[in-house]
């Protein structure tokens, strides 16, 4: 028996437990959506490449397993950004691109661009098929690679001839592996002599804290990370701009490692004797591991669940190649052995910082009177929580709508607000992957209420990609913080311009509300902040894909007030 070469890409991504994939159907790709059709793997047609892209993204991030991202030549160009995104968020997704025919490689065949040399610096392997018997081969070797170490987008380049012929559909059955069925993930074990210099470095610390990274979540070890903070007494802080490990509402959680947006994690940080890294990069949000962030004072533990992350982490005093959960593992049975002599004194204190910290950005929003009677976008953020429930999951997307949301979350769970879970933008802060965010969320949580809180430039950046929500049935929410323009961009502007202005960065007035009925959901306004609530509820008991479009007044975030501040050196620069 023979099939097409498409047909056997879907085989063997069936093989490998694919259960979604997204697209923009195009012409080369239709052996491939033939093959995903008889092997039964739902397929979401998006309006875009992009919107493709982030959806496969926020899908993988949510589900912890790959999805499939499939287009064609010149989409290829498209979905670079939604590559890019995941790459910074070491979100293993399968791209895969239908190309150019293989046999006039070089000619200038039809739509022929050089992908896989534009998608290497963005992936962690990046190959084309060179014949079509060896697609099981290059799919099983792209799978592992994305999966394993330290995770990330992997891209696949089936040129059209090769989709199109037939091969015999036991391919590559006669070498091995023989079963090519996902497999456990392999786990860096501890050495058990480096583990010991860590150990005896933390147990001899008296004001410890561990920051959590990426692969805490890729690992699945988020509850053992909130186990060791609660019965160690260790401050959980989180690096900013990526899956959240703990709930905010969690006792051990104090807040962002990051001085701006959580002005607490400073003092922590300066005061602590002992940081922990855990599967995090020592990049430009933790300033390279240098000081000003970690003071000499201060020993820096890296530990990373591969080779490349922790030669990555050059500036540690201490590395230890460790699955981040054996680590966690490691630290819990010091407390369970009896050799945990450290008190709550420490762990008290940051929860004492927090408190204190809530109550004074709370106390520091603007009167309504200094807002001209329009919400401030901290009052939205913490007025879109108070309407949702704990099951309910909130995707933030903007530049400082989502940095206000950032501290709104943290402000909310401290005051027990629990949330099922949150999704927004990776390290590169990138506008428009709410909505495909919230899309995902649906797709894989179809009893929650999902609500995206966006601001109009990132709405206007992405929003195309709701219609996938109409046409899958997958009704969301979108609060738009409407602002009337790029208010990030404009608030740098007017710091850094001599004339104190901004320029090139407004909008006129969008009635996104009515954009949303029109194309048969849900839409209302809000221009009483007294409303703003009741109107989110109505929206999510509305049953459609709905838009809150909510009329704010721009304030500078603390972020964006600190690398624009000629006083304070930022990372940013």
């Amino acid at each position: 028996m023979k099939i097409r070469g498409g047909a056997l890409l879907a085989r063997a991504l069936q093989e490998k437990g694919v259960d979604q994939v997204f697209t923009l159907s195009g012409g080369f790709c239709n052996p491939a959506l033939e093959g995903f059709m008889q092997c039964e793997i739902p397929v979401i047609n998006s309006p875009h490449e992009q919107v493709a892209g982030h959806l496969a993204d926020g899908y993988t991030r949510i589900n912890r397993k790959p999805a499939v991202c499939l287009v064609g030549p010149e989409g290829f160009a498209n979905a670079i950004p939604a590559m890019m995104e995941a790459w910074g968020e070491r979100s293993p997704v399968i791209f895969v691109t239908g190309s150019s025919t293989l046999k006039r490689q070089g000619a200038g065949g039809f739509k022929e661009i050089n992908d896989v040399a534009i998608a290497e610096p963005l992936t962690k392997y990046s190959v084309q098929v060179t014949h079509g018997e060896r697609i099981p081969e290059v799919v099983d070797r792209a799978w592992k690679i994305a999966t394993n170490g330290y995770p990330g987008p992997v891209h696949i380049s089936l040129p059209v001839d090769i989709m199109f012929s037939s091969f015999d559909v036991d391919s590559g059955r006669d070498e091995r592996p023989f079963d090519r069925a996902s497999r456990h993930i392999h786990r860096a074990w501890p050495n058990p002599a480096d583990l010991k210099v860590v150990l005896d470095a933390v147990s001899n610390a008296q004001r410890p804290i561990i920051i959590g990274g990426h692969s805490v979540w890729w690992s699945g070890a988020e509850k053992k990370l909130e186990e060791v903070g609660r019965k160690l007494h260790i401050p959980i802080f989180n690096v900013p701009y990526h899956q959240k490990l703990l709930g905010e509402e969690n006792e051990a959680y104090m807040g962002l490692a990051d001085f701006h947006q959580y002005h607490p994690s400073k003092e922590a940080i300066h005061e602590s004797d002992v940081a922990i890294l855990i599967g995090g990069r020592l990049d430009n949000q933790l300033q390279f591991g240098n000081p000003h962030f970690f003071p000499e004072s201060t020993k820096l533990i890296c530990v990373n669940g591969s080779h490349e992350e922790l030669n990555f982490n050059r500036s540690a005093d201490i590395g230890l190649l460790s699955d981040p959960a054996a680590f966690l593992d490691a630290l819990l049975e010091l407390e369970s052995s009896g050799n945990w002599q450290l008190d709550s004194g420490w762990f008290d204190l940051q929860r004492e910082r927090r408190g204190a910290w809530v109550q004074k950005m709370v106390d520091d929003i603007p009167s309504r009177e200094e807002t001209g009677g329009k919400l401030h976008p901290l009052e939205l953020a913490l007025g879109v929580q108070e309407a949702m429930g704990d099951e309910d999951w909130l995707v933030i997307d903007g530049g400082n709508t989502h940095f206000w949301s950032e501290i709104a979350i943290n402000i909310a769970g401290y005051k027990g607000q629990k949330l099922a879970n949150i999704l927004h933008p990776g390290t590169f802060s990138m506008l428009g992957v709410g909505v495909s965010f919230g899309i995902a969320a649906k797709l894989s949580n179809r009893k929650s209420n999902v609500v995206v809180v966006s601001g109009d430039g990132a709405f206007l950046s992405g929003g195309l990609s709701i219609e996938a929500a109409f046409q899958e049935n997958l009704p969301i929410t979108v609060v738009i913080d409407n602002n009337g323009g790029l208010d990030c961009i404009s608030q740098q502007q007017e710091r850094m311009f001599d004339n104190g202005t901004h320029f090139a960065t407004d909008f006129r007035d969008i009635p996104f509300h009515t954009m949303f009925e029109g194309l048969g959901g849900y839409g209302e306004l809000v221009e009483d902040p007294a409303d703003l609530i009741p109107a989110v509820k109505r929206a999510m008991a509305s049953g459609k894909t709905a838009c809150v479009n909510v009329k704010t007044k721009g304030y500078i975030s603390p972020i964006v007030l600190a690398t624009t501040s000629k006083r304070d050196k930022a990372s940013i620069e």
